[in-house]
């Protein structure tokens, strides 16, 4: 499709042909399921407000309604050549995926995008946003056009998002974050994109949340970029796999939200940003410091195969946070073997530790747990969730010997401001029942206890009203944890406590 030219017109010229030719560019237009002297028609409508009034109006609409109102309207369509939020993809133009025309749809997706951006004047965008999955390998040049078309003074939230097979990603040019360009920028996500050139973007004074995935980019250079986006608030970081050492350099004094996720080759993580509360986790045991973090409030930590996610949690995570108040852990380990340790989490409130292993052993030693509990005085609420329950080697109700409900002496610390526990994916393993049995003796405080055999009731899909699938064995399982409640924990509860034992319902199935 040729791009329009509108050489030769006067700037607030609007001919039918170019509206209908704007129109083309998203599916469903009227202006395409009927003849055009109903675009007409409502283009003679009595209806007139004044046109600044009307480009108000226009830039509350998304950008489908934008362009279909404009092609009804020359006031509209003056207004679309200012409209101010430019989403970009196959989705929102509307372009059929089918992965037996991959070729025709690239083409199409590029010829929409050179054409909306060709009869946008470049003026008045405050957010663009390029995602091109499904197409694969757009050149270059198109992307640098539709670039500096798009990037402009004001703009404050940019989105580019490559989609690429054969290894080489598209190269960010840092020269369409010119001086006036880029100071107005508050939101920048990059992904799947090239950023080497990161340390000599310049000042960014206005950004505050920033988000790189699957950017090629290096430690070096980051730390450059960061030091000069000082309003810096919220940083999301992942599968950036050229990065080794992480650096957050104390000149971002309001960042709030660090999010690390899935960098393979990083070994090492530091941060000096004074005001940091919310820290996230996803990778191997690797060497953190938060400096003094004496803001850090939440800490999402997960290890997915690390054999020592536990021991690394319990052991590391007082001293690297140590006002830490809301604590989250999962891990796919295949062992729970908690080692006993004097650091504390001194001012936990809330812990939720999430066991993702397939398959758990006959070692799987959840009473272990205890040692958590044991070094956070002020918790108040503890949940830990199996999220994939199965039949269990070492179930208690297959126990011969005597009364091994009994808890070995771990500690005989007690929780005393600890009101709510909820176990999901409850199973009759004997050091699970032991949990269980230790926290009511140990738990003055308790309030409410739910043992829920499930996957976890309070996760099911509220809008369908359907639960997550368990699967046969899982369902076995359930029914053992049911007859060991009974057998081992009601008795033992106190008439105090609010006992809620959820069972597999049919929308489990």
């Amino acid at each position: 499709m040729e791009a329009m030219s509108t050489k030769g017109q006067p700037q607030d010229s609007v001919t039918r042909d170019e509206s209908t030719c704007l129109a083309s560019e998203i599916k469903g237009s009227p202006c395409q399921q009927g003849d055009d002297s109903d675009c007409a028609e409502i283009r003679g409508s009595q209806v007139q407000l004044p046109e600044d009034i009307l480009r108000h109006i226009h830039t509350f609409m998304q950008m489908q309604d934008a362009a279909l109102a404009a092609c009804v309207s020359r006031s509209f369509l003056r207004s679309w050549r200012c409209y101010p939020k430019l989403m970009l993809s196959v989705d929102s133009l509307h372009i059929k995926e089918d992965a037996s025309r991959k070729d025709e749809i690239k083409r199409e997706f590029i010829s929409r995008v050179d054409h909306i951006l060709q009869n946008h004047s470049g003026m008045g965008v405050k957010a663009f946003s390029l995602h091109t999955y499904p197409c694969s390998d757009v050149h270059p040049s198109y992307v640098d056009h539709w670039l500096q078309i798009a990037i402009t003074p004001g703009i404050e939230n940019f989105e580019l998002s490559m989609f690429g097979r054969h290894g080489t990603k598209y190269n960010f040019p840092c020269s369409v974050l010119s001086s006036e360009r880029r100071s107005s920028i508050q939101s920048f996500f990059l992904a799947v994109c090239s950023f080497h050139s990161a340390a000599q973007v310049g000042c960014m004074s206005s950004l505050t949340n920033l988000r790189l995935h699957s950017v090629n980019v290096t430690g070096e250079e980051l730390y450059g970029f960061l030091s000069n986006s000082c309003a810096l608030k919220q940083f999301y970081l992942s599968n950036c796999e050229d990065i080794i050492w992480l650096k957050i350099p104390c000149l971002l004094k309001q960042l709030d939200i660090l999010h690390v996720f899935g960098c393979l080759k990083l070994q090492m993580i530091e941060s000096n940003a004074p005001k940091l509360s919310t820290f996230s986790y996803a990778g191997d045991a690797i060497c953190i410091s938060l400096g003094d973090a004496l803001h850090v409030r939440r800490v999402d930590f997960r290890h997915d195969h690390s054999p020592g996610a536990l021991y690394y949690a319990r052991t590391k995570l007082p001293l690297i946070a140590p006002k830490v108040q809301t604590l989250v852990l999962s891990t796919r380990s295949e062992t729970v073997n908690t080692p006993i340790a004097s650091c504390k989490f001194l001012q936990l409130k809330y812990l939720e530790i999430v066991l993702c292993a397939p398959i758990f052993p006959s070692g799987y030693n959840f009473y272990s747990l205890v040692s958590f509990l044991d070094a956070s005085p002020a918790l108040e609420t503890f949940v830990l969730r199996i999220a994939l329950p199965t039949i269990r080697p070492d179930s208690i109700i297959e126990d011969s010997g005597g009364d091994s409900s009994r808890p070995q002496c771990l500690s005989e610390q007690c929780h005393d401001r600890l009101k709510n526990v909820m176990i999901t994916g409850f199973c009759s393993a004997k050091s699970m029942i032991q949990l269980t049995i230790h926290i009511i003796e140990k738990t003055k405080s308790l309030m409410c206890l739910t043992l829920d055999t499930t996957r976890g009731h309070d996760r099911r899909f509220a809008k369908i009203d359907k639960c997550l699938r368990l699967s046969k064995d899982a369902l076995v399982e359930a029914e053992k944890a049911r007859v060991a409640i009974q057998r081992y924990v009601e008795g033992r509860v106190p008439s105090t406590v609010n006992l809620r034992v959820i069972e597999p319902c049919s929308k489990c199935i």
